[in-house]
């Protein structure tokens, strides 16, 4: 057991560190294998206060000295009539979807209508709003659901080769390479961060009707610009970058980019040199396949929020958004594999897949909490001061940063420019 694995950083019952590090050293192998010319020692390390820090970026994050705030009231765990339900209305349209599904006008009114009803009708008729929620559900009851059985034989990590061959990489880790992210939140946006602080030209595109949040944002943007874009109606222009892009990263629900021509196949057809990466929160078969969903949400279903409960009996959740950061990290490693080895193709990852991992992953002491000192990187953006953690890798000792471009304010274009960067 190496060192990284001796110190229990937080209470619970699932190695979360054990997760967390394997995450993050599987890229770093991955970064040292494409430039094997090296006769030194691996230029791409890790450590723990790194990977502490790096799981938990968004509640690490300060902007001119605060914290984030950006938890919604009606964001949580919320009693009903036979148990536990979890919701969540960071956005905007999702608080509308929990308002128009339950019949409600505001908090106070949420909660006394939640107490009325069982946690399965909540869900459904949340979901068929449009919204985002979950029962609270024991591992022995996700076992029985049919969501389960249609994922039980999916790995986390799917990687399927395509037919074409393309220029493997050179001597300079990722440069060179285009990048188009097209995902929100945090294991998409974390894959496609580390790829440009590696040196990738990364670009990561918004539909403007439904902005991310700007700390969310600003905790995983090193390394990439940002712009805004109609899907449909700059669809030419979206549809050049997908033709010049080398890495394509989609983390909208599967199903969702079809009618843009955005879904994975339809990108390889338009560019059959590309690596596309294929983010879900459910995995791409099953009845839930379609469905919307979150790190805290996905915690709740499967019976990971039921492990995490407290002395009340109240459920809980894990002490980082750590499915979404491991997927992150395990993406971008195979999105380096595929791309060292001048590979085309498709790697499908799943939030339920890194569940499904994380719940063998039971731990069976319980030694005292040792809590690494956390790093941190000051810049700028938006004209704000930040205090952000680096990505979780040392390049010859050194951590790893790169700027971060304003929300919104580059142009649709691989091309450098003034505009995008500040920091």
């Amino acid at each position: 057991m190496s060192a990284l694995h001796e110190r229990l950083w937080w209470n619970g019952c699932l190695r979360v560190e054990d997760f967390a590090v394997d995450a993050v050293r599987s890229l770093a192998e991955e970064v040292n294998a494409s430039c094997p010319s090296r006769s030194d020692a691996p230029r791409v390390t890790t450590d723990e206060s790194l990977v502490f820090g790096a799981f938990r970026a968004f509640e690490n994050l300060q902007v001119d000295g605060k914290g984030p705030r950006v938890w919604s009231p009606m964001s949580g765990f919320f009693q009903t009539e036979d148990g536990w339900v979890r919701l969540h209305g960071n956005y905007l349209h999702h608080q509308q979807a929990i308002s128009k599904a339950l019949r409600v006008d505001g908090f106070g009114e949420l909660r006394i209508r939640l107490a009325e009803m069982s946690s399965k009708c909540i869900e459904d008729q949340v979901v068929a709003c449009g919204g985002v929620a979950a029962a609270v559900r024991s591992e022995s009851e996700w076992h029985e659901h049919p969501q389960a059985f249609a994922m039980q034989d999916v790995p986390w990590i799917k990687v399927e080769p395509g037919e074409n061959q393309r220029r493997p990489l050179g001597a300079g880790y990722l440069e060179g390479i285009k990048v188009l992210d097209l995902s929100r939140v945090i294991a998409g946006p974390t894959c496609t961060q580390v790829l440009g602080c590696l040196g990738a030209t990364v670009l990561r595109v918004d539909a403007p009707g439904r902005p991310e949040i700007l700390e969310q944002y600003l905790s995983n943007g090193m390394g990439k610009r940002s712009a805004l874009a109609d899907f449909n109606r700059e669809r030419i222009v979206i549809d050049e970058l997908v033709r010049q892009a080398d890495v394509v990263v989609v983390g909208y629900r599967p199903g969702s980019l079809i009618k843009f021509g955005l879904d994975p196949q339809s990108l390889l057809s338009k560019n059959p040199g590309l690596v596309v990466a294929s983010l879900s929160a459910w995995g791409e078969r099953g009845p839930w396949a379609e469905r919307r969903g979150f790190d805290s949400i996905v915690q709740a279903a499967c019976g990971i929020a039921d492990f995490y409960r407290d002395a009340e009996g109240n459920p809980g959740a894990l002490p980082a958004q750590a499915l979404d950061h491991a997927t992150g990290y395990r993406m971008a490693a195979s999105i380096v594999r595929l791309l060292r080895g001048g590979s085309t193709g498709i790697i499908r990852a799943s939030l339920l897949g890194a569940a499904h991992t994380l719940l063998t992953m039971r731990r069976e002491d319980h030694r005292a909490v040792q809590t690494p000192a956390v790093q941190y990187w000051r810049t700028t953006s938006h004209g704000k001061a930040l205090n952000a953690v680096p990505v979780p890798l040392r390049v010859d000792g050194e951590a790893l940063v790169a700027p971060i471009g304003d929300y919104g304010k580059s142009a649709l274009s691989f091309t450098e420019e003034k505009g995008g960067w500040v920091g």
